[in-house]
């Protein structure tokens, strides 16, 4: 008898991980689906696969009481957000026609478009990939949208970033044929009897869930670059400060989590080193594949890389890079982030033209009767032919305006009911919004349609203080998956059932920090309830200069710590004490 330990059976794979296994080309049998007109939606083995070709199918959730109506929110591929002005007049004439009339700025440079019914769907993918654009690998697990600073005036550095992210995107895209056989050529799939060949960098399987990257150029951390799974944070040349010489190497960030489930949390990345410029290509592709080769195939809430990053330590992971880079990473460069955020109202670029920064409220781009925000930007874009580039924070900048086109643009915008000086309060300005109900099929809780009137609230509040010109980042979700970050502003909403909120507090204004609970499952109606006594003590016996997230971390943490580890008898009240 052998006396060899037995070796344990490796984990069964997920089932998402064996629909992939099956089926590497990702046609499941979605062109069929969409050549039947009886058919409303695609069936739930589908439903994975659609993701991988940028769209998601869900449901009206305000109409589940008469039945479900199928709609689909389609997604593009928009590297830094830049879009020409001829991409952006397609996008903006898809959304009417086949979308609810809106376009959606999603938090990571991308347009979404929502409302979509089945037979709508040939058209509007079509018209985004002969605009140019793409849809592949905006959603399912593979390499996403790949962001990068949008603002043309904040460094000499943007314009050859903007060129790298959209390098490395191309790069991270997979090879599947059977997305351009069904969305861009309209002919019907035929895979033959042979096995479909896998993608030749992405295998049979891809990868164990969404992969996210980012660029960054300091001293501004617009992108929240801690929070992707990959980030590059360019080091300027010393000799030539418009030239970047190389990256910073960033990995295992991720904001995702779910209630309960104390293996799933947030996480910002690990430092690993310093690369030079020509190395980008390498770099980005030995991380994805190590995530590849590494990741969890087993269990999707703890497949991301972050969980790998943490378990397995920086160290083994930078030498799970090195060793498929072909190279070793060098100590990283010293680089200071100070602050996050948009410039909004006009500023000269470097090349001497102008921008102009528009708040966009939750990133709807939508006409209402007091602000016709889509109608006007298609009048301008039309009558001036500007660049529209999309920030991490849901806004919109019209680019490369030239000097005499200013005015003009100014009166369009006016005439729309669309301000450019005093657009937003500074508390408005620093907010994000998920869109969650009606259309999220995660949705536990409004967010999109519910923040607006929080904001209210807040500036109401504020304005009673004596504090309507501060800035308080806060950042709402429907659920705890986290798409706009709400983990790392200083006051998150994470919804967490139908009218409950999770409270968070504690982020910094350079998106360096987590944030950490302060209240579980709070009513919309008593969130101000909640917070009030805390701004007003943070106004009372804050330093001088101190932002809220960090008087919250500094000062009703560890209070709030002391409480929990006092003795029951003589422990003082869970709640901060109120000064007024």
């Amino acid at each position: 008898m052998s006396d060899a330990p037995a070796i344990a059976p490796a984990p069964a794979l997920s089932k998402n991980e064996l629909l992939k296994q099956r089926d590497p080309t990702l046609a499941g049998d979605i062109a069929a689906t969409l050549a039947n007109a009886e058919a409303l939606r695609f069936s739930d083995d589908d439903e994975q696969f659609i993701k991988f070709h940028g769209f998601y199918q869900q449901d009206d959730r305000d109409k589940r009481k008469t039945g479900k109506e199928y709609i689909f929110m389609i997604r593009n591929r928009l590297p830094g957000g830049v879009a020409t002005p001829e991409q952006y007049l397609v996008f903006d004439d898809l959304a009417t026609r086949y979308g609810n009339n809106t376009l959606r700025i999603t938090s990571r440079q991308a347009f979404q478009w929502h409302g979509v019914v089945k037979k709508g769907l040939g058209p509007l993918l079509k018209g985004i990939n002969d605009a140019l654009s793409t849809t592949l690998a905006a959603c399912g697990d593979v390499a996403r949208n790949v962001m990068a600073p949008s603002t043309p005036s904040t460094s000499a550095l943007t314009d050859e970033v903007l060129s790298d992210a959209a390098l490395v995107s191309r790069e991270l895209l997979p090879r599947a044929t059977a997305y351009h056989q069904i969305w861009v050529d309209g002919n019907e799939v035929k895979l033959g009897a042979e096995p479909p060949a896998e993608d030749p960098f992405y295998g049979r399987q891809y990868l164990p869930r969404k992969f996210k990257t980012a660029f960054a150029i300091p001293p501004l951390n617009d992108v929240d670059i801690f929070t992707n799974c990959l980030g590059f944070v360019a080091i300027a040349d010393p000799a030539n400060p418009a030239r970047v010489l190389g990256y910073n190497l960033l990995a295992g960030g991720g904001m995702g989590m779910s209630h309960g489930n104390k293996e799933t949390y947030p996480r910002v990345a690990d430092v690993l080193g310093f690369f030079p410029r020509a190395r980008l290509v390498d770099v980005a592709k030995a991380v994805l594949v190590a995530y590849r080769d590494h990741g969890d195939r087993a269990n999707r809430k703890h497949a991301r890389l972050k969980y790998v990053l943490e378990e397995k330590g920086a160290a083994w992971f930078r030498e799970q890079v090195e060793q498929r880079a072909g190279f070793r990473l060098e100590a990283a460069r010293p680089m200071r982030f100070t602050k996050q955020g948009d410039l909004f109202g006009w500023h000269r670029q470097t090349d001497g033209r102008w921008f102009l920064g528009l708040y966009v409220e939750a990133g709807r781009v939508k006409d209402t009767p007091a602000r016709q925000l889509k109608t006007a930007l298609r009048r301008i874009v039309e009558k001036h032919r500007v660049e529209v580039r999309l920030t991490p924070s849901q806004n919109l900048l019209l680019a490369h305006v030239p000097e005499a086109a200013r005015d003009d643009v100014t009166a369009l915008l006016a005439e729309h009911g669309i301000p450019v000086e005093n657009q937003a309060g500074a508390v408005r300005r620093a907010s994000m919004a998920c869109p969650s109900l009606p259309t999220c099929g995660l949705g536990l809780a409004e967010s999109e349609r519910a923040l607006p009137g929080i904001l209210d609230d807040f500036e109401r509040e504020l304005a009673a203080l004596g504090l309507a010109d501060e800035e308080i980042i806060i950042r709402m979700t429907g659920c705890p998956n986290g798409c706009a970050r709400p983990y790392m502003a200083e006051i998150g909403f994470v919804g967490r059932a139908p009218n409950k909120y999770n409270i968070y507090f504690g982020g910094d204004e350079a998106s360096l920090r987590l944030n950490r609970e302060f209240r579980a499952s709070v009513k919309r109606e008593d969130l101000l309830k909640e917070i009030g006594p805390v701004l007003r003590r943070w106004r009372d016996e804050r330093r001088p200069g101190e932002r809220f997230g960090a008087f919250a971390e500094r000062v009703i943490f560890p209070e709030l710590a002391a409480a929990a580890a006092a003795p029951a008898a003589t422990a003082p009240a869970a709640t901060p004490t109120v000064t007024s």
